[in-house]
């Protein structure tokens, strides 16, 4: 099938000359899933994103396959068992976009955890979650916590836990899962709108989309439609008729500083002021921390970091480590994400539940809301079993379990290193250099032979670098790039990970993708605007 920018009108084309068995409304990570859940049982589905892929929440997590540690504390105990297995899951089908990460809990005198709860809260995270015995957490002394992290608070350090947590891209495990669904059949179109639904007999059949490029609208007809719209949840709910409202949005805004400035050697997940907790982070030579919890009513599309949601991780961060005086001119980047999170009165931002639910209307839309990014796939399935029951096909049960994303068959994650270290030397046959070549290998995984074979076909004469041009060329053609934005945040993270290197190649990417799409000057002049405010919306003013 089908994936690339420029051949997504087709693609789109192609949705409206059938019926499907499914229309997934939302190309966040829960509809990717329930995309690639349902296509490899045997439906026919067609996926429809308003944005980019991932614009939304699922880009701007915090970045964390992760089993809600803290959830323990609200008696979520379902949960985080649910959701710390399918930890490993997510890993080993994509271990290329996860990776196990050390996390440091500090406990100091009068803190939220002591001694005693943190041993006996990872306990219980190990056994609920399943964790694997070289995984198990280890406590720590007051001495051990901070040879892993001098910088953290030694007045009143009584010790640590040490336990595992997975780090990801959010975005590109997105990516990853959607190309997978189309790989496996499934029609997936970004920048296309659902507007209105269709309906048969008070029965939902489908919806008029909009595509956001040309403005030319389609009918995708389905037997059964599923509306993963994230935030957006209750308003596309309200398009089938008025339902009750369900979902409270909470912002959660990160902040990146480079390691020059915050020398962070070892994750840490500490106590704020409030009494709430947040994670500091390195990641290659920067460091970010987050996240704020405070209650959204404002169009979920551009939430932006406000200077008290930087004031309060600054404050987070001087109150944990001490000897790091940085302020919010030191801030290289941020991002602010939008959660949709199940309403419950009465509750505060970080009290709500993270947990998932689904509602079936009377005209057979289906919707799911909430979750957490850990456990998309396992959302995928529930929802999916729903639809099986409704179609009454005959339907495979769930595949996902064992099936690897996009880019994540190298034989398993204990397999992982032995592929980069074969691929990085293929990759330098190409022309690439041995450090390109390795993380090209690291971050597209099996994929990254497609990435070498543009790398092989660059010419002197292009306006940019080689291994700029392969990453650039193959998110255009593979990966449904339509803008200069969609390369630069959800395929690369750049504009939140190396923000310099965004203004250096800003204007040569904007020149080479205007010649590949024929875009005329107002279009080009569009969408340079368009990043221009990216860039601004991530630095914070000060």
């Amino acid at each position: 099938m089908e994936f690339s920018g420029k051949e997504r009108g087709a693609v789109l084309q192609n949705m409206k000359d059938k019926t499907f068995d499914l229309l997934v409304i939302g190309g966040g990570i829960t509809g990717a899933g329930i995309a690639l859940d349902a296509v490899s049982r045997g439906m026919s589905v067609a996926l429809v994103e308003m944005q980019d892929f991932a614009a939304g929440t699922s880009s701007r997590s915090t970045k964390l396959v992760h089993g809600g540690l803290r959830y323990l504390k609200q008696f979520e105990v379902k949960m985080v068992a649910e959701v710390g297995k399918e930890r490993a899951i997510v890993y080993e089908n994509g271990p290329h976009v996860t990776t196990p990460e050390w996390m440091l809990l500090p406990f100091h005198k009068g803190g939220t955890f002591g001694a005693f709860t943190t041993n006996i809260g990872l306990r219980l995270y190990d056994f609920l979650a399943g964790v694997k015995k070289t995984e198990r957490r280890k406590m720590l002394s007051a001495s051990e916590t901070l040879n892993k992290e001098p910088l953290i608070k030694k007045d009143g350090l009584k010790g640590g836990g040490y336990y595992v947590e997975y780090r990801t891209d959010d975005a590109r495990l997105t990516i990853e899962v959607m190309k997978a669904a189309v790989a496996h059949g499934a029609l997936a179109v970004n920048y296309t709108k659902a507007e209105e639904y269709l309906y048969e007999n008070g029965r939902i059949s489908g919806a008029t989309v909009r595509d956001q490029i040309s403005g030319e609208t389609v009918n995708v007809r389905a037997k059964m439609v599923v509306n993963a719209t994230g935030p957006w949840s209750d308003k596309m709910r309200n398009k089938d008729g008025k339902g009750s409202k369900s979902l409270r949005l909470t912002k959660g805004v990160h902040i990146v500083f480079d390691q020059s400035i915050f020398p962070l050697r070892q994750a840490v997940y500490f106590d704020t002021p409030d009494g709430r907790m947040v994670f500091a982070i390195p990641r290659g030579d920067k460091t970010y921390v987050g996240t704020t919890d405070t209650f959204y009513d404002k169009d979920p599309i551009h939430p932006k970091p406000l200077p008290k949601d930087i004031d309060y991780l600054l404050k987070a961060i001087h109150f944990m480590f001490p000897k790091v005086k940085v302020t919010a001119r030191d801030v290289e980047s941020s991002w602010a994400g939008v959660r949709p999170l199940i309403y419950e009165e009465g509750k505060d931002a970080s009290e709500i539940s993270r947990k998932d639910e689904i509602w079936e209307s009377d005209s057979g839309l289906v919707t799911i809301a909430g979750g957490k990014l850990t456990g998309y796939r396992k959302m995928a399935e529930t929802v999916v079993d729903l639809v099986a029951r409704r179609l009454g096909g005959n339907f495979q049960p769930c595949q996902t379990k064992h099936l690897p994303i996009s880019g994540g068959d190298v034989g398993g994650s204990e397999n992982l290193p032995a592929f980069v270290k074969a691929k990085t030397k293929e990759g330098e046959a190409s022309g690439l250099s041995a450090e390109a070549s390795r993380a090209i290998a690291e971050k597209y995984g099996t994929n990254a032979d497609h990435v070498y074979a543009y790398a092989k076909s660059w010419k002197d004469d292009y306006p940019l670098p080689r291994e700029v041009y392969a990453v650039l060329k193959y998110a255009v053609e593979q990966e449904m790039v339509v803008k200069p934005v969609d390369f630069f945040i959800r395929r690369t993270g750049a504009l939140f990970f190396d923000i310099n290197w965004v203004r250096k190649w800003k204007e040569p990417v904007i020149t080479w993708m205007a010649a590949e799409f024929s875009w005329d000057e107002e279009t080009e002049q569009a969408y340079r605007k368009e990043l221009e405010e990216a860039l601004r919306e991530a630095v914070p003013e000060v």
